[in-house]
């Protein structure tokens, strides 16, 4: 019954907001998009890969000396180094393009939940290929999560089982691939990329503007809106999930890693970079093509249902299997206001800018 009345409020306010007024179909909006881009590469994605391929880089310095030598204190740096890799992740994610979309960055960082089963069966057997799509839930960050925190709730058990060298050596594997797959998109980022980025400045489905609105769309309904919460509240299935979380085993970041990856969709609409300061941003953007067409500015709007969204969020528990468990109707509050963005998104500013959504929405948005 939630998921008819969700949808039900989302079928009408898409006919109202559709039904406003609106740019041309085809418009010239004279809007600089390569200072656009600029900015974005500058400010926002290289500073946020570089943060995360560093995180990675002290990820595997922690592994290391795990392996090396395996006790509480080095357990519990790696777990740390885990958390730290994980969290600016939230701030990369979004950004599939160029090498990350052409190795698949996100499915074989961070598709979650992990397939325990399957991990288990490739530590004991030994054999497993991570370059094939079919190990997408067996390794990465979730993966992660599972070796170091779901084997046992106690320490000392863990480090029993984690002495066993098959274990050490797929903890070493995927921890080693995560550092592989980011290096290689900071590196290209950094040895050429940005240069085409940039260049490619035109409106049109394979611009570089196009793309990346696209990938933070995508991201955000369905990443963000629905695979950390509305899966796991039970949007789409009719019952809770609560186990499909992110990081389920670890638990307790499951809320401050959703809240992020939140506000990492936030300040790259508003434009804030990674240091804090104001650029360049769709914001901008949406309201300089609202003002040349005198038409209505949905960007405020926008920013408000963000404030509202994350009031939603902030309310909610630290561990949200534990919010799904005691009190999901709060997860159901905080699913129907991220909803009300993607409205505003998909149909406002995507209309705004002239930008065609390219991909298939199948789960009835």
């Amino acid at each position: 019954m939630k998921f008819k009345i969700t949808f039900i409020i989302s079928f009408i306010l898409l006919v109202v907001f559709s039904c406003g007024d609106s740019v041309p179909e085809s418009h010239n909006d004279n809007y600089n998009r390569g200072d656009l881009l600029t900015t974005w590469a500058d400010e926002i994605i290289i500073p946020s890969f570089e943060i995360y391929h560093n995180d990675l880089e002290q990820l595997v310095i922690a592994k290391d000396e795990f392996i090396a030598d395996q006790n509480n204190l080095t357990l519990s740096t790696l777990r740390g180094a885990y958390i730290d890799a994980l969290m600016s992740w939230q701030r990369v994610s979004m950004f599939e393009i160029g090498k990350a979309e052409e190795i698949n960055l996100r499915s074989y960082t961070n598709i979650f939940p992990t397939d325990a089963s399957q991990v288990v069966r490739n530590i004991e057997s030994g054999s497993y290929n991570l370059v094939l799509p079919s190990s997408y839930a067996a390794q990465g960050f979730p993966a992660l999560d599972y070796i170091l925190y779901g084997l046992s709730n106690d320490n000392g058990e863990t480090l029993d089982i984690l002495s066993n060298q098959n274990y050490t050596t797929y903890l070493s594997d995927i921890v080693d691939r995560l550092e592989e797959l980011g290096s290689a998109v900071h590196t290209d980022w950094k040895s050429g990329y940005r240069e085409s980025f940039i260049s490619n400045d035109g409106s049109s489905a394979t611009a570089s503007v196009d793309k990346v609105v696209n990938d933070f769309l995508f991201y955000y309904e369905k990443f963000l809106r629905a695979g950390k919460i509305g899966i796991p509240a039970g949007i789409f299935s009719g019952s809770p999930i609560a186990n499909s979380v992110e990081a389920p085993y670890s638990g307790i970041y499951t809320k401050e890693l959703f809240l992020e990856g939140l506000s990492a969709c936030q300040d790259f609409f508003n434009g804030v970079s990674h240091n804090g300061e104001a650029i360049h941003s769709l914001k901008d953007y949406m309201q300089n093509v609202s003002n040349n067409y005198g038409v209505d500015d949905a960007s405020d709007q926008i920013v408000l249902r963000w404030s509202l969204a994350t009031q939603k969020s902030e309310a909610l528990s630290a561990n949200l299997m534990d919010q799904i468990k005691t009190d999901n109707l709060k997860m159901l509050e905080t699913y129907d206001a991220l909803q009300e963005i993607v409205l505003l998104l998909k149909v406002d500013m995507m209309k705004t800018l002239n930008i065609q959504v390219d991909y298939i929405d199948a789960d009835g948005d």
